[in-house]
């Protein structure tokens, strides 16, 4: 593989605690790892940045921050004190990126256009702290079905556009999940260039039974991923392949071990 792999903590997030996915990383010579905050505070900040230096791996990124909208400036200084935290824990493990999932329209609201200037004006609040904190920030579009709940930036493009009004210490992770379907896609990832800080992968399957909790392996569903991975790396994304799988019936039921063997070697046949 000439990307290296990384395991997200969702692929196996209902078999494994965080010291358990560290370790399965490292008896399967995974050489990165990228998790989810509440596994994160199962495990304690400093407990786990040294279980991940003792392995020496890769941190590709800490899910997440982001969720900025809210009905009240009570709402949102909340959000904005969270993502400050989430900087620190970024920054304590040595995570690449902190990747912001945006959050959606706020309670009692119709107004995407509102939730969308919230969205902005919440990241260019936390990007100084981010900065000195030497945390990039991976925008991370959503598929359109989240528009309303938890993302309402749902193209990379939307994305980009809003790294090119904030500038510095910001870039995007790309979702093969999220963004197969965009027909600007190839011109969007290129654009995106060195700005992609994360590169996340899994299938799209048909049917699709749920649409948070049924993503599908490497392979299993209608994503073209050997042709997504090649405009990455042609836009110079030179940084791990992540594997983030949310399958409440199918990969969080079986043996981890299996699970992960499994991501190794559809990353070797399929991406």
């Amino acid at each position: 593989m000439s990307l290296p792999l990384s395991l997200n903590t969702a692929t196996v997030r209902a078999q494994w605690s965080l010291e358990q996915v560290i370790e399965g990383c490292a008896r399967h010579g995974i050489t990165g790892i990228s998790p989810w905050r509440d596994k994160l505070a199962e495990c304690g900040v400093r407990r786990a940045a040294e279980l991940i230096r003792k392995h020496g791996l890769a941190v590709t990124g800490l899910c997440r921050g982001g969720m900025f909208p809210a009905a009240d400036e009570a709402g949102r200084r909340a959000a904005l004190d969270d993502n400050r935290r989430a900087i620190d824990e970024a920054a304590e493990i040595g995570a690449q990126c902190l990747v912001l999932v945006v959050g959606g329209i706020p309670a009692g609201s119709k107004d995407i256009d509102g939730a969308r200037t919230q969205v902005e004006d919440g990241i260019s609040a936390m990007l100084p702290d981010a900065r000195a904190a030497r945390v990039p920030l991976a925008i991370e579009p959503l598929h359109p079905m989240y528009a309303a709940d938890r993302a309402c930036v749902n193209t990379l493009g939307q994305a980009l556009d809003l790294c090119d009004r904030l500038g510095e210490g910001i870039g995007v992770a790309v979702d093969a999940y999220h963004v197969w379907w965009d027909p600007d896609l190839a011109r969007q990832i290129a654009r995106a260039g060195r700005r992609i800080l994360a590169y996340h992968i899994c299938d799209w399957l048909v049917p699709t039974t749920d649409l948070l909790l049924d993503r599908g392996m490497m392979g299993d569903g209608v994503i073209d991923l050997p042709r997504l991975r090649a405009m990455v790396e042609r836009a110079g994304y030179k940084g791990h392949q992540e594997v983030e799988i949310f399958s409440a019936n199918n990969w969080w039921k079986r043996d981890a071990d299996e699970v992960v063997r499994t991501c190794i070697e559809r990353c070797r046949t399929v991406c």
